[in-house]
């Protein structure tokens, strides 16, 4: 607990001999009433007429201004004060939230962390702080983490002055927003913003679909003083607003108003009765919800958690038939204000309560039906930055809209932003390529995936293929070519939310024309395969079940070296080997045939072969005497390369041949 409730009074009777009383005096008549603006300047007047040895009254003073400061978002100006404030020992615990929170929304999150530590130490359970500490620590691990959403500022819809709140109607054509920029109605400055009253203001999109400037509404809902925040109806009927008069005796409170449509424009607008009788909680930022019966809004009315929270008011007509408070999973106490209820289960609000970015960031809650609560998640950035951002609205069943921001603005002045959501790009990119490495062109390439999606492309002069695939999706690749044994491959691509490329290759396999299986090894003087081989013949036997109407030959070959009735017995033995395997996992053994050639047919280097060994060309055959005319390691390379197990395709039912 602080003591900032009591403190105020006593110091007050401390100054009554100053001759600075009634100036202190004024600055805080201006604070209490509203007037921001107009109360940071006074005490700026004070701190600087106060000599440096009266330390107590430069702590009060710094910290009232801070306070000031902090309510205009005058964020670097209030971090000065309330370290000011620290410096002269100002008295209260929550002088060192303020601090934190301060530094916090500039962006200094080691510094806003000691702060909040600082704090704690003194109020250990103080859910702000906690949150906040928390906050800071999140924002500093996912520094370089950002959503999907592209953000830009709305340079048409901005002015050098101040404008928020968005809200869209007549089929997201029309664009309502609140601003104080020189058009606004009223000649006199706010004392509490230093800039004119906010009016609403529309903006519309042109033949072409694009968004022009905004004009003053013309209706009799804008007056000489503070209108903002609008939301409209689902049929453009009615028009439902903050309304905040000004009283410059008292303090004067926001309320929410309502105008209908009537013959084209509005009708003056009138008092929504929130609470009959509540003369003392603001009522303020409506939003209607698509139905029309339901208005969230933002109060400090009793029966809340600490500062403003989000309620509901159930309507009937024009007619609040009952509030509710929106539960402990939306507010906090710390200030939870601008819902925007985009369907009957999902909110989008504002917080400064919540563990965040720093200032009001904002936040999506979805309504579990089944567990009658909301689940809120923070939006990250882009959409939230260290400073306050607030007052979002989206496009009706599209991924993009407009909010508030007053980042990059270094008085602090709102202003609205654009933000879509960009979709992942995922694509399946591939090559088809014969045995030596070299594409082939027009392969069709039929993809089918289980989300529906049926496409056949053909690949080009370089055997490349490519195209847009979707998450969490498997798909299908068949290739097929004239005189190439069709391809299979199998792609599932991931759900996760990120740019993805994936490869998918295939290598075709001619009639006719052997074709090497690497990777199938015997012992010496062996014709039983051992276990590693079993990779690479596993791959055949999917070849022949993708290709259930072609026959093979399986041969295998040895060096040059020993009896040549001994290698081509070997080889032969090598060779049913592999046949047996083959049988053994499901191939018909009509449809293979077994040969053993010991060193009768030497190996024919290919461009591959070639590619990998310097000392060897494209066409060079490795019988003896080619063999003998290369040095010993050559030579053992080349002996390496005629050890080898073949299969050739040599028919088909289909009548290919």
């Amino acid at each position: 607990m602080t003591r900032r409730a009591y403190f105020l009074p006593i110091v007050a009777v401390v100054l009554l001999a100053s001759c600075r009383q009634a100036r202190l005096g004024d600055a805080r008549s201006q604070y209490l009433r509203g007037e921001y603006f107009a109360a940071s300047e006074t005490y700026r007047r004070v701190y600087r007429d106060i000599r440096p040895d009266q330390r107590a009254m430069r702590g009060v003073v710094a910290y009232e201004m801070a306070e000031a400061c902090r309510r205009l978002n005058l964020v670097s100006r209030a971090a000065n004060a309330y370290a000011n404030a620290i410096r002269y020992n100002y008295p209260d615990t929550v002088l060192y939230l303020r601090y934190a929170q301060t530094l916090h929304k500039l962006g200094k999150y080691r510094q806003a962390q000691q702060a909040y530590e600082n704090f704690l130490k003194l109020d250990s359970g103080n859910i702000l702080g906690v949150n906040g500490l928390l906050g800071v620590q999140q924002a500093m691990e996912r520094k370089h983490s950002t959503s999907r959403y592209v953000v830009k500022r709305m340079e048409i819809f901005n002015s050098n002055r101040g404008e928020f709140s968005p809200a869209f109607a007549k089929r997201d054509a029309v664009l309502y927003i609140t601003s104080s920029r020189n058009e606004a109605r009223g000649d006199s400055l706010s004392n509490i913003t230093g800039m004119k009253y906010n009016d609403i203001f529309i903006a519309a999109r042109n033949d072409k679909g694009e968004w022009q400037r905004p004009a003053i509404m013309d209706s009799e809902i804008n007056t000489p003083f503070d209108e903002g925040t609008p939301s409209v109806s689902a049929d453009d009927n009615y028009l439902f607003y903050t309304y905040s008069p000004v009283d410059y005796q008292v303090a004067s409170l926001p309320r929410i108003y309502y105008a209908q449509r009537k013959g084209g424009s509005w009708s003056a607008g009138k008092e929504l009765k929130m609470s009959e009788g509540d003369t003392l909680s603001l009522f303020a930022h409506p939003s209607v919800s698509p139905s029309g019966s339901y208005l969230y809004f933002v109060s400090d009315m009793p029966g809340g958690y600490g500062g403003k929270d989000i309620w509901r008011a159930r309507l009937e007509g024009t007619k609040v038939l009952s509030t509710e408070n929106l539960g402990p999973e939306i507010n906090t106490p710390g200030d939870e204000m601008f819902p925007y209820i985009r369907d009957d289960s999902t909110l989008y609000f504002s917080s400064d309560g919540h563990p965040g970015l720093g200032g009001l960031d904002l936040y999506e809650a979805r309504l579990v039906s089944a567990r009658k609560r909301w689940v809120v998640r923070h939006m990250d950035s882009p959409i939230n930055s260290s400073m306050d951002d607030f007052g979002i609205a989206f496009e009706k069943g599209r991924e993009r809209g407009f909010f508030s921001s007053n980042r990059d603005d270094a008085r602090g002045r709102d202003h609205i932003f654009s933000f879509e959501y960009r979709e992942p790009e995922v694509f399946v990119e591939g090559s088809v390529m014969d045995q030596e490495r070299r594409g082939i062109r027009k392969v069709m390439v039929s993809v089918v995936g289980d989300n529906g999606f049926r496409h056949e492309y053909t690949t080009g002069e370089e055997g490349t293929f490519r195209f847009r695939a979707e998450r969490g999706v498997n798909y299908l690749l068949l290739a097929s070519n004239e005189g190439f044994l069709n391809g299979k491959k199998r792609l599932k691509t991931s759900a996760e939310e990120r740019d993805t490329v994936y490869f998918v290759n295939f290598e075709m396999i001619p009639y006719n024309i052997p074709v090497i299986l690497e990777n199938i090894f015997f012992d010496f003087d062996k014709a039983e395969l051992r276990p590693e081989s079993r990779e690479e013949l596993d791959r055949l036997v999917e070849i022949l079940n993708d290709n259930p109407a072609v026959t093979i030959e399986l041969s295998a070959h040895t060096d040059r070296k020993g009896d040549e009735t001994y290698n081509e017995n070997l080889s032969l033995r090598r060779a049913s080997s592999v046949m047996r395997y083959l049988i053994d996992n499901g191939v018909d053994p009509l449809r293979l045939s077994a040969a053993g050639y010991g060193k009768k047919v030497p190996q024919t280097v290919t461009a591959a072969i070639a590619d990998k060994y310097g000392f060897l060309k494209e066409g060079d055959r490795l019988d003896e005497t080619f063999i003998e005319r290369l040095t010993p390691e050559q030579q053992e390379i080349a002996d390496q390369l005629n050890r080898r197990t073949e299969f050739r395709v040599t028919g088909s039912s289909l009548g290919i041949f």
